[in-house]
């Protein structure tokens, strides 16, 4: 089993920054893949980014593309989204998920932290 908490997600202006973190508890994440997923109350929930745990590799939907940033702290197993330049198209509810990496379907997944972003 893995456990995820997220945190660090607000309100915000249009153009600002936020942080959220997934800290992470359970396993060792080094054979797993973490990601960000969004969802709204009017749309199934989207796949941000992801970051392959050993590898670090990343990839990232095209609408974060250039402003958001994933990352991990491997002493913290902890993950981050790094969202700049923030929009209100941005506004959802953020998840935390972990998959093994030999797999597609996250299994894993936080509880979920709100961000909204006002114009």
């Amino acid at each position: 089993q893995v456990q995820l908490v997220e945190s660090g997600g607000g309100s915000v202006q249009a153009g600002d920054s936020l942080r959220l973190s997934c800290a992470a508890s359970g396993r060792t994440l080094v054979r797993y893949t973490m990601g960000w997923f969004r969802q709204t109350p009017r749309e199934e929930r989207k796949f941000v980014a992801a970051i392959n745990w050993s590898a670090g590799g990343t990839n990232y939907a095209d609408s974060v593309k250039g402003r958001f940033t994933i990352s991990r702290d491997n002493a913290k197993n902890t993950v981050y989204l790094q969202m700049n330049s923030l929009k209100p198209e941005d506004t959802a509810v953020y998840y935390c998920a972990a998959r093994n990496s030999a797999y597609v379907n996250y299994d894993y997944w936080g509880q979920g932290t709100q961000v909204t972003v006002s114009s």
